[in-house]
């Protein structure tokens, strides 16, 4: 039965699966059809290599600039084992994912269900294997997770953008990548993030090599101090950060749902994440090497070397990223609001779009409220991601598969090198424990201890934050006066200029002096 139903999978390539009606040409032109296929080259993409493109490109957005700083809290060794241990067992929850979306899906299409102008999403799969409580709980989580990890991905638009032009405040860069992350509205589903999804890894590519070559062409800066880890609350707040960072397959259901063959997707996240270690390993540990200490106060990386035409490429290039990042974690957000409202199966890409506009409103008025580049992720790591993709998809198949029954009815066994059944059940014990424990408990209290030391330094609303202070304003003193300048700290806001003193009364005597010599004179 399960190999009758992995072979009917195997052979699907449904025309309609994961992309929208509206899409499709039959028919026309020789010019028409050229086009078509220059639209399907660029356009639809459903194969095991545009899946990989995704994960990869999805993992490791803006979270690349500030694993230098997690690495200042960690130390150089525990950074390291801390990217390979996450992501060794976020591969691990996404084959979770993947087994029950396949689980999912194969009793769906028993029952003779049409997906083909609808796409299938994560709390669905909870409610057709385990029921609403299960639905509710796990729609909560993921999109409140969605919601913040766009948030992170403007707050990085903002924190970028001004290391190569500071006319602007931070702020003010928030509101204008708002509206350029608006635009996301526009793309239909991740069947459609084809070219997106590739020119996003070359770009992170491009950039994880600049930090790491830049940095050790740097060196080691006067006195560099690599004294991690210092603080319990640093230390922990490092690791959610980390757990963040391989926790980016919350989107898994809707990118396999995008693939023609979605049970190859199985080992695809493995080797995303093999990929993603070549990028966040040798980049981190290069910029912590060179700064060491200076990261614990300066989350962003970039902002620690010197401006030349190879940052700024680097910069410009984030900033497309992660407005392609910002469509990945907002795309899910924009189905659930259209099952909602009823519009998900609407043919009318620009009716649509304009249904989705509400869904950006709320996430450009967190990025503003909470600007705070690196502390937020963290903060998301462990109060969100520990439940989204590591928890609930853990308790999720032990749950699925409790009888016996449904073991044997398995739509995929167990591998071999994972122990069957057995070995399955006390990995998930782990991942559920561990997480628990370590990712939502202690990071919980560390990122929130840190978190809230950041409003109390910077405030909510802060116009522009870690921005460099103005250094400080000198005025030139009178001629002759001793010394040249008169410096003013803080600049020219702390000077005051006050009112001359008003001129003395005059005395009895000198009123009396006065009068007698206009007197003499008359």
């Amino acid at each position: 039965m399960a190999a009758a139903a992995n072979d009917s999978l195997a052979d699907e390539k449904a025309p309609g699966v994961g992309r929208y009606e509206e899409m499709e040409q039959d028919g026309g032109s020789s010019a028409a059809k050229s086009s078509s296929r220059l639209s399907g080259l660029l356009w639809h993409g459903g194969s095991a290599y545009d899946a990989w493109f995704s994960c990869a490109s999805n993992q490791v957005a803006q979270v690349l600039l500030t694993l230098p700083y997690s690495f200042s809290q960690l130390g150089m060794l525990s950074g390291i084992m801390f990217q390979l241990f996450y992501g060794l067992m976020g591969s691990w929850t996404a084959y979770l994912i993947s087994i029950l979306y396949l689980e999912y899906r194969t009793r769906k299409e028993r029952e003779k269900a049409d997906f083909r102008n609808h796409v299938i999403q994560w709390f669905e799969v909870l409610d057709g294997l385990l029921g609403r409580h299960w639905r509710n709980v796990g729609l909560a989580f993921n999109c409140t997770f969605l919601l913040f990890g766009s948030v992170i991905q403007l707050i990085a638009c903002a924190s970028n953008i001004y290391y190569i032009n500071d006319r602007l405040d931070k702020r003010t860069w928030t509101y204008i990548f708002g509206a350029c992350c608006a635009t996301t509205v526009f793309i239909p589903s991740f069947h459609n993030y084809r070219v997106w999804s590739f020119l996003g890894l070359v770009m992170t590519t491009y950039t994880a090599w600049y930090l790491a070559v830049a940095s050790l062409l740097h060196g080691q800066v006067d006195g560099v101090k690599h004294s991690g880890p210092t603080k319990m609350v640093l230390y922990f707040t490092g690791a959610t950060n980390i757990l963040y960072t391989f926790g980016g397959h919350a989107v898994t259901v809707e990118v396999m749902h995008a693939m023609w063959r979605p049970q190859k997707f199985k080992a695809i996240y493995l080797m995303a994440t093999v990929y993603v270690l070549t990028l966040t390993l040798p980049s981190a540990a290069s910029v912590y090497w060179a700064f060491g200490d200076e990261l614990l106060t300066r989350s962003n990386a970039l902002s620690l070397l010197p401006r030349t035409p190879f940052r700024d490429a680097a910069v410009i290039l984030m900033l497309i990223h992660q407005i392609i990042t910002f469509g990945f974690a907002c795309t899910p957000l924009y189905f659930v609001w259209e099952k909602l409202i009823g519009l998900h199966d609407c043919r009318s890409l620009c009716k649509r779009a304009a249904a989705r506009l509400p869904v950006v409103v709320p996430i450009w008025f967190l990025a503003i409220v909470f600007p705070f580049f690196g502390p937020i992720n963290s903060a998301v790591g462990s109060l969100l991601v520990s439940f989204t993709v590591y928890i609930i998809p853990a308790l999720a198949h032990m749950v699925t598969y409790r009888s016996a029954q449904a073991r044997e009815n398995a739509v995929e066994q167990p591998p071999r090198f994972a122990g069957r059944w057995t070995g399955t059940y006390v990995i998930n014990t782990f991942v559920v424990v561990w997480v628990l424990v370590v990712g939502f408990g202690f990071g919980g209290w560390a990122s929130m201890t840190n978190f809230v030391r950041q409003i109390d330094s910077f405030g909510l609303f802060t116009k522009c934050y870690q921005c460099p202070v103005p250094a400080p304003v000198t005025m030139p003193l009178p001629s002759g006066a001793p010394g040249g300048s008169w410096p003013f700290p803080g600049g020219l806001h702390n000077f005051t200029m006050l009112p001359p003193a008003p001129a003395p009364a005059p005395s009895p005597a000198h009123f009396f002096r006065h009068h007698r010599h206009h007197s003499h004179g008359l």
